[in-house]
């Protein structure tokens, strides 16, 4: 069965501390019924970000923050196993809808050793 990346969006300058009780339930909520229903693998939020970039010389350049310039960042994700896409999509509307926030669903794509 496919599995899939549902990801959530936070604005850079997000404070965890705007977040109230009420929220942080229908969060858990959330994950508890993913449980129930088989699909969720895989769920956590996510620290700041350091971004290792390889130089033309060899050598890498290490950097705080995301790789692309951007006014939001991945603050947490899922990974959920599910029938196909509109399965996943279905999930990541839940998530949206508890976390208030943007949601990205990507198909994982494994690509197994050369024997």
């Amino acid at each position: 069965m496919p599995q899939y990346l549902v990801s959530g969006y936070l604005p850079d300058d997000f404070d965890p501390s705007t977040q109230d009780e009420a929220i942080i339930e229908e969060i858990h909520a959330l994950n508890r019924e993913m449980i129930a229903a088989g699909v969720r693998k895989f769920a956590g939020g996510l620290g700041p970000a350091r971004t290792l970039r390889a130089q033309p010389n060899g050598e890498l350049l290490l950097t705080d923050g995301p790789y692309l310039e951007t006014k939001e960042h991945v603050g947490g994700l899922w990974i959920l196993e599910c029938a196909d896409m509109d399965e996943a999509l279905a999930w990541a509307r839940k998530g949206a809808k508890v976390c208030r926030t943007g949601i990205e669903v990507r198909e994982i794509f494994f690509m197994p050793a050369p024997e």
